[in-house]
């Protein structure tokens, strides 16, 4: 007896950018990437503001109590 042949199924990654495809054009598809990757820079940027306010808060600090 044979076995069957296994089949390999898409992932929801493989799947959603095949819809992204077929449905947007190039120049939407580039738009809403570029999109994406300014929200991730944006919170990166918070974070880092965050942190940068954490340091100066401490330094701030160390300073009072040193006078």
């Amino acid at each position: 007896m044979l076995a069957a042949p296994v089949r390999h199924l898409p992932s929801v990654k493989d799947t959603l950018r095949a819809m992204e495809s077929f449905l947007l054009s190039g120049g939407q598809r580039t738009a809403r990437r570029n999109a994406w990757t300014a929200v991730l820079e944006d919170r990166r940027r918070a974070r880092d503001r965050v942190e940068a306010q954490h340091v100066l808060e401490a330094v701030a600090g160390r300073a009072s109590r040193a006078t």
